[in-house]
């Protein structure tokens, strides 16, 4: 009996190249260059050390969406008195982002003045993990429930790197006011060693993080501190 001999050829695809970045917190956010209803626009350098808001949007004139746009338009001065710069994206071109803004301000009483991304090409979709790479290059043709996952709140650092992300569905309308309580929590740990309980709001009381021991915490807290367990020391609104 002769004994066969068969080779197995493995050829191994090299996805080095097409690897898609996985964003989390602390993530670079992707630079990107594109077209807004306020004219082209590149991410980091419209920041530029301002604080950032990007939230997007599966498609111009949907309900859920004019109601969000018009609502952060209302709070828009609120974000610029925390030096916070909000850019929007929808999934759409400009024509129809420039038609959309006056339905929202027929809807909600005010047309938002800040930069609405046109993603036509889904590029920023793509960039920020919110489409998959398969998903096409144009808009055209595609429907808000195509563009589902385009649902994304991003908030990001002065050093461009994502502080925060929340995904909501097409159903749920975004809660700003959470988003702005989240922004002055971020910016106050990041200039003290605290944290902020459940529920929390500016002018309570905020917690000494657990890296700062009784010893440092003296010097910071002169006044003392309030201690409900060993790992758990609350102290007064170092902002209030």
């Amino acid at each position: 009996m002769h004994s066969k001999s068969i080779l197995f050829i493995i050829v191994l695809k090299n996805t080095n190249e097409r690897k898609k970045m996985t964003l989390k917190i602390n993530s670079l956010a992707p630079d990107f260059t594109a077209e807004t209803s306020e004219g082209k626009l590149s991410l980091h350098e419209w920041l530029g050390d301002s604080w950032g808001v990007l939230f997007s949007h599966p498609k111009d004139f949907t309900p859920v969406c004019t109601t969000e746009l018009g609502a952060l338009a209302k709070m828009k001065p609120e974000f610029e008195k925390r030096n916070v710069k909000v850019m929007g994206l929808s999934v759409d071109p400009v024509s129809d982002h420039v038609k959309w803004l006056e339905d929202i301000k027929d809807v909600c009483g005010l047309k938002p003045n800040y930069p609405i991304v046109a993603d036509e090409d889904l590029a920023v979709a793509k960039l920020y993990n919110m489409l998959e790479g398969d998903a096409g290059t144009t808009s055209m043709g595609r429907t808000a429930v195509d563009n589902e996952t385009v649902r994304t709140v991003y908030v990001i650092r002065p050093d461009k790197r994502i502080g925060l992300f929340l995904t909501y569905p097409m159903t749920t309308g975004r809660n700003f006011d959470e988003i702005l309580r989240t922004i002055d929590s971020m910016q106050r740990t990041a200039k003290h060693k605290i944290a902020t309980p459940a529920n929390w709001q500016p002018g309570e009381d905020v917690i000494i993080v657990p890296k700062v021991t009784n010893d440092e915490a003296k010097k910071i807290y002169p006044d003392g501190w309030e201690t409900i367990k060993p790992y758990l020391r609350k102290v007064p609104d170092p902002n209030k």
